[in-house]
């Protein structure tokens, strides 16, 4: 396992980190129980993950995520957790109800601190009004040793520009120690400002769901070629119909996944690389791709050059 260091949170963090999200939610769409939710999270540590990230709208994650790390040394691990502010279609929260719900996560999580905190899926134009009303209640929080670090995610799904990224970073790069964004083979926008501002800034990094639905699905993956391709956002002949990006598995990189993967991690703002999963096979597998996170410069740059612009979600 690779380590890098979080930005200015500075803390080592495993480059391939755990989520409990997804489309499973850490298993509990497959049908899992807690024993094998426990096995997954002993093989990460055994594997070297020591980066976990999970959210109150998991479903139970939260609370399975606590009694999977039962009895594993609070100081070999750290916790990512994430708190949503919307209700009603805009910023319906309070700040009572964050703090309320950092004390049900402490609960769930059985710990006495989260390591970063974040406000989830923030958008652009709802930016500054979350940051007055939230803020203060973060910081105190922070002063009472209940969160380590303050961050936020970007809601790519409503907004797969996160216009929100540049926003921020250009605002209040003092006030944000840690971000959690969408990087991939899909969806680079965030390298043309948001990373940079980011290495400038000294600001963390974790890089979710680089790797989801389409990619390892080829059906899909051809479909969204060929929608693309009908868009014109990339040339009719500039990928195959079918396996449209099978020639990135050469070499090292065993599958488009693996590759994907390797793409995610290949920037130097990208501290950690979240990967979810309910199986342990998948798990390694995933895992592997990062243990050599880089393609080929000519691979890479072929990739950068075919999706670099474009901003949908994928």
């Amino acid at each position: 396992m690779q380590y890098r260091t979080l930005g200015k949170a500075g803390m080592n963090v495993s480059l391939a980190s755990f989520g409990t999200g997804g489309p499973s939610q850490f298993g509990q769409h497959k049908g899992l129980e807690q024993q094998q939710q426990t096995a997954l999270i002993r093989r990460c540590l055994d594997l070297g993950v020591n980066l976990f990230d999970t959210h109150e709208g998991y479903g139970s994650s939260e609370r399975i995520l606590g009694e999977a790390l039962r009895g594993v040394p609070r100081d070999s691990y750290h916790l990512v957790t994430k708190w949503a502010y919307h209700r009603n279609g805009g910023v319906g929260q309070d700040a009572a109800a964050l703090a309320a719900s950092v004390e049900r996560s402490l609960e769930r999580l059985g710990t006495e601190y989260i390591d970063v905190m974040m406000l989830h899926g923030i958008l652009a134009a709802e930016y500054d009004a979350v940051v007055e009303r939230f803020m203060p209640t973060l910081e105190r929080l922070q002063e009472q040793g209940k969160i380590g670090f303050k961050g936020f995610s970007t809601r790519y799904i409503a907004d797969p520009a996160q216009e929100v990224l540049p926003v921020a970073l250009r605002t209040h790069p003092a006030l944000w120690d840690v971000i959690m964004v969408k990087y991939g083979i899909l969806n680079q926008i965030a390298a043309n400002e948001a990373l940079p501002l980011a290495l400038e800034h000294n600001i963390g990094v974790l890089n979710m769901a680089s790797v989801r639905i389409k990619l390892p699905n080829p059906s899909l993956l051809e479909e969204l070629i060929a929608e693309w391709k009908d868009k014109g956002y990339i040339a009719r002949e500039s990928l195959p119909t079918r396996d449209p990006l099978g020639w990135l598995v050469h070499n090292d990189v065993d599958s488009v996944v693996s590759a994907a993967y390797k793409f995610a991690a290949d920037h130097p703002a990208i501290g950690s690389v979240i990967t979810g999963t309910s199986t342990i096979a998948h798990l390694d597998a995933n895992i592997a791709a990062l243990e050599r996170p880089r393609l080929p410069k000519a691979d890479s740059a072929r990739l950068k050059r075919l999706f670099g612009h474009i901003a949908e979600y994928a």
